[in-house]
């Protein structure tokens, strides 16, 4: 009996010991996973969605406002702010910011550059019904498709680095046996659907290329009060955060391309982060130290901070 009982009481411990290493287990990927889904957030602006699909070619049509277009912007910059990866900065409605801003007797001219720019169109938009009719039954199926194409700028050299075209499709059927059943009417939501869909497909798609490309900040000021970067909690920056100092690289005319090119700059010291602040993504600052080598305190525009790979 007694072995019986020591036999249970072993099992017992080596079950919770178990249990709970599978919790610690747990909670350690948990945080390990949060430690990688932060990024530090770039600067995007979308400059044009239009309509230019076949639908937008009527007599009536009024390009100015075209419903289709500002709800496809909407519903883009509401994904690309749901994704938490971005600073999204308005420029559909800039006129009204820099009014309201003038009325609240803020400084008008102060306006903040997008690293990155989307430009973006409808391209296919199309609606259909597809019937079938059997002995004793009858169904109707509508159908919208929609093609969205969407080009993202790197801002700083005017280069497309990435574009491409998603399709999408929204339907809804009704059906009849007997002549019991659902009759649907025309289905305005589905035009929304469809829009929705092939956007969709494409942000994830914005995001890893605007995250793959190197996020960089500057020297905001080096004094006796301290030095100070741009940037904050928003774009993902943390207390205890290191790095990379580099100083630029000369800039050169590549004869083949016509085009200016940076080239590559030398690491000259290491940072980190010890405050952070600021209320919003216009006014976000950190303080910084130097933890390995220094700069030119008199030439600070000659730097930037960039994340360690």
């Amino acid at each position: 009996m007694k072995r019986i009982i020591t036999a249970f009481t072993f099992s017992t411990i080596s079950m919770v010991v178990v249990a709970q290493q599978k919790i610690e287990n747990t909670e350690s990927q948990v945080l390990t996973n949060n430690i990688e889904k932060r990024t530090l957030k770039r600067k995007v602006a979308i400059a044009r969605f239009s309509n230019e699909s076949a639908y937008s070619k009527g007599i009536f049509y009024n390009k100015a406002n075209d419903p289709m277009a500002n709800q496809a912007l909407d519903i883009l910059s509401a994904k690309l702010v749901a994704s938490q990866k971005f600073i999204l900065l308005e420029r559909s409605l800039m006129d009204k910011i820099i009014s309201e801003r003038s009325l609240s007797g803020y400084d008008s001219s102060q306006k903040i550059g997008a690293d990155y720019l989307i430009l973006g169109s409808i391209t296919e938009f199309g609606r259909k019904n597809v019937g079938e009719v059997k002995v004793f039954s009858r169904s109707v199926k509508q159908i919208v498709e929609a093609g969205v194409n969407i080009r993202l700028i790197d801002v700083s050299t005017g280069q497309i680095v990435y574009s491409e075209e998603a399709k999408g499709e929204a339907e809804t059927t009704d059906k009849t046996v007997l002549g019991l059943g659902q009759n649907a009417g025309y289905d305005a939501t589905l035009s929304d659907k469809a829009i929705s869909a092939a956007i969709s497909k494409l942000v994830e798609n914005i995001i890893n290329n605007c995250t793959n490309r190197p996020w960089k900040s500057y020297f905001l000021s080096y004094d006796n009060d301290g030095i100070i970067i741009s940037g904050g909690k928003s774009q993902g920056l943390q207390v205890g955060d290191i790095y990379e100092v580099v100083q630029k690289g000369k800039f050169v005319k590549n004869p083949q391309t016509g085009s200016t090119i940076e080239l590559p700059g030398k690491t000259v010291g290491k940072i980190k982060i010890s405050v952070i602040g600021g209320e919003t993504p216009q006014n976000e600052y950190a303080i910084v130290t130097f933890t390995e080598g220094g700069i030119d305190k008199q030439n600070l525009n000659n730097y930037y901070i960039k994340e360690i790979k």
